[in-house]
């Protein structure tokens, strides 16, 4: 049985030597190179017949920079000053030996690259080898933290040998090389023109058309430049981009431009023209379809410039353009609102302009907005669905002095945790108030005028279903025959889960609670007034997270405790396709081996 001792080195061994050659045990062979086999054939064959100056060349170029035999470090690309250490040079034989080897006594801190060898290795766990009979070389190296060491073993990687036999470039394959192994360069390759799209897109310019000269032109937004900040009237307004602009307009002459200069005037910024409702191409005619123009409407139409004196009045100080978009749909509606004012100047006079530019989407009134589709979004509000209704949960919000709003209250969103208090104001005497009464006032206060119903288990629950809503337990003030109990503090607590796929999970609501703490209303005090209230708002993740997947195959994992474990595995066909058939004949071979002896 002292053949047993090596089999499973053995076998390790060969499953290392299976996936690329071990390269022989060799101390001298830092930075050698072997020649590979050249069985690459060039584009095109090399003329057979050469000079023999050219022979010589070849010859004497190979010399340089093929490895000589016996050389322990032939190739240092770092040691460029003979006779001199150069830093960080680890090949560098002026530095010492130890560098070129990772001895201790290298100087350096780092190593550059190309100075030290290149080696590939398959490491395997220093403990599942029982003994090294093996003549390759082999290294034990620290695994990661240094608590496990690693068996190594150096493959003959060929990926490694960088020095290959060059290529012969003649006159007759260099366009051919070239062609193969080039990469970019300085000429722009043909840049390819897409078809024009029928419809505006993010910053396209937004097409203007004049009936009366039947010509088309861009939406101008008129911005200042340079420090001066003077007005430039040919920037092009971009579709969906929602500027604010200003700019000063400097007028050498009042008298005569107060009249006269279509930027005073605020019939030129929507009179005369029209916006096209989606993109319009040249066409021969140059005609536009009638129901691709949308007009602009001023919300009110100021008076024209008028000059009293040294004074124009009715001068437009500033203009703010509202267009209404669907999507491919392009433009549906737009309005314009002026601003005017009177400037003086005798006869130089200078006016500061502001312009305006905003997008809106007309779906948002036509649709209640969703909270998500389907799970609920963070920040997004939370739904209450009562008789094929759809509302927010709101809570309390104090005003700037401090005391309930009656008219404004703060929506609860998603996954937000928020705490409010305010003073609310008894509208009675409380020595005069019905407990009853008194409490459904509070009541009213903490949770709206709204009826709670149920909570929207999705960001899209449909109103109408009963079976996309769940309950809200309310849990309020008892009413006893002791002292009457008011509520004065609201913990809204809101239990919520994440389901569905783990690439892309839902969020959705599995239960709330609204939890009334209350006092007496003997403890408060019949000269009250003003009794604070609060409201708090917490979430809470209940999401069953499953268990995480495998992940893929490491090299540091134990081997089985089981000695058996390798044949069975073998024999029963449980391995690999691709060497299942060989791993079975060896182990099969190595038990009947162990059977004889």
């Amino acid at each position: 049985m002292a053949a047993a001792q090596p089999t499973l080195s053995l076998l390790l061994l060969l499953s290392v030597v299976a996936s690329g050659k071990a390269k022989p045990r060799d101390a001298n062979s830092t930075l050698e190179a072997e020649e590979a086999p050249t069985n690459e054939t060039s584009p095109s064959e090399a003329p057979t017949s050469e000079a023999p100056t050219s022979e010589a060349a070849e010859v004497e170029r190979k010399e340089r920079l093929e490895p000589r035999a016996g050389a322990s470090s032939p190739i240092c690309p770092c040691d460029l000053h003979p006779g001199f250490c150069d830093l960080n040079c680890c090949c560098d034989s002026s530095c010492g030996s130890d560098c070129s080897t990772g001895g201790p006594e290298c100087p350096f801190s780092f190593c550059l690259p190309g100075s030290t060898r290149a080696v590939s290795q398959v490491c395997l766990e220093k403990s599942t080898i029982f003994q090294n009979n093996t003549p390759y070389r082999t290294d034990v190296l620290p695994g990661p933290g240094g608590c496990v060491l690693l068996f190594c073993v150096e493959l003959d990687d060929s990926k490694l040998n960088y020095l290959q036999q060059p290529q012969v470039v003649t006159k007759v394959n260099f366009p051919a090389l070239s062609a193969q192994y080039g990469g970019s360069s300085f000429n722009l390759p043909d840049q390819v023109l897409s078809s024009p799209s029928a419809f505006y897109r993010v910053g396209d310019p937004i097409q203007t058309y004049f009936a009366a000269t039947s010509v088309l032109s861009i939406l101008k937004q008129p911005v200042g430049i340079g420090t001066s900040q003077l007005c430039i009237d040919e920037n092009p307004a971009g579709f969906l981009e929602s500027k604010n602009t200003s700019c000063i307009r400097i007028l050498t002459d009042l008298t005569s431009s107060c009249t006269t200069d279509p930027a005073l005037d605020a019939a030129s910024y929507y009179r005369g023209f029209s916006l096209l409702k989606i993109k319009e191409h040249c066409k021969e005619d140059k005609t536009v379809r009638l129901g691709s123009k949308v007009n602009i409407t001023p919300v009110s139409e100021p008076a024209s410039p008028s000059l009293s004196g040294s004074t124009c009045h009715n001068v437009v100080s500033e203009v703010s353009y509202e267009v209404e978009f669907n999507g491919i749909h392009g433009i549906q509606k737009v309005s314009v609102q002026f601003k005017v004012a009177s400037i003086s100047g005798n006869p130089r006079a200078t006016l500061q302009q502001r312009f305006s530019l905003h997008f809106g989407s007309r779906s948002p009134s036509l649709t209640k907005q969703r909270s998500g589709n389907p799970g609920y979004i963070i920040g997004a509000p939370l739904i209450v669905l009562y008789n094929g209704t759809q509302q927010h949960i709101t809570i309390l919000q104090n005003q700037v002095d401090g005391q309930c709003s009656a008219t404004e209250r703060y929506k609860v969103q998603f996954r937000e945790n928020v705490r409010t208090s305010c003073q609310f104001s008894v509208p009675f005497k409380l020595e005069e108030a019905n407990c009853s009464h008194f409490q459904e006032t509070l009541y009213q206060a903490f949770e709206g005028t709204y009826n709670l119903g149920g909570l929207a288990i999705t960001g899209n629950a449909d109103p109408s279903r009963a079976g996309e809503r769940t309950n809200i337990f309310t849990q309020g003030c008892k009413i006893q025959d002791g002292p009457c109990m008011v509520p004065i503090s609201l913990k809204i607590q809101v239990i919520w889960a994440h389901l569905g796929l783990l690439s892309n999970p839902q969020a959705q609501i599995l239960g709330a609670r609204y939890h009334y703490l209350c006092k007496s209303l003997k403890s408060i005090g019949n000269m009250v007034n003003m009794l604070p209230l609060t409201t708090t708002v917490a979430f809470t993740d209940a999401t069953k997270w499953p268990e995480p997947p495998r992940g893929q195959p490491r090299a540091y994992w134990k081997l089985p405790f089981d000695f058996f474990f390798p044949f069975k595995v073998a024999l029963s066909g449980a391995g690999s396709s691709s060497g299942s058939l060989p791993g079975t004949l060896l182990v099969t071979l190595t038990f009947c081996k162990l059977l004889v002896s």
